[in-house]
């Protein structure tokens, strides 16, 4: 089964197969089937065509895929433009939302600290 251009598992339950589409996660995944009346145990291979039919439809209302990744950076390159704070945080790519950057954005800042070893050498067995 395919929804917005991306194989959903045919394996795994629904409601973490519908996950694969960007733009759906567990809980929007759950509301539709729930909304649906389709189980959210049941796998994609196991769905008659008439309810993968309104699952698709029902999923593809969504803003998903590329046209929600065409509105997010959209909404980074205003950010940017305007030159507002969260905007130059992205610029400099580091955490934009508050987070604490003196430590837990290390790799992010190219800031990598190896940790410190005894500073014996190992004796070369001969």
């Amino acid at each position: 089964m395919r929804i917005a251009g991306v194989t959903i598992p045919d394996e795994k339950r629904l409601e973490i197969a519908l996950t694969a589409v960007y733009g759906v996660g567990r809980p929007r995944a759950i509301s539709t089937l729930t909304d649906l009346g389709i189980d959210a145990g049941k796998t994609a291979k196991d769905l008659s065509d008439k309810e993968e039919a309104a699952l698709r439809e029902r999923i593809e209302k969504f803003t998903i895929e590329g046209e929600l990744r065409r509105q997010i950076s959209a909404n980074v390159r205003r950010l940017k433009d305007i030159k507002s704070y969260r905007g130059s945080r992205h610029l400099k790519k580091l955490p934009a939302r508050g987070q604490r950057s003196k430590t837990n954005s290390r790799t992010v800042r190219g800031n990598v600290r190896k940790t410190m070893t005894s500073g014996r050498r190992k004796l070369e067995k001969t």
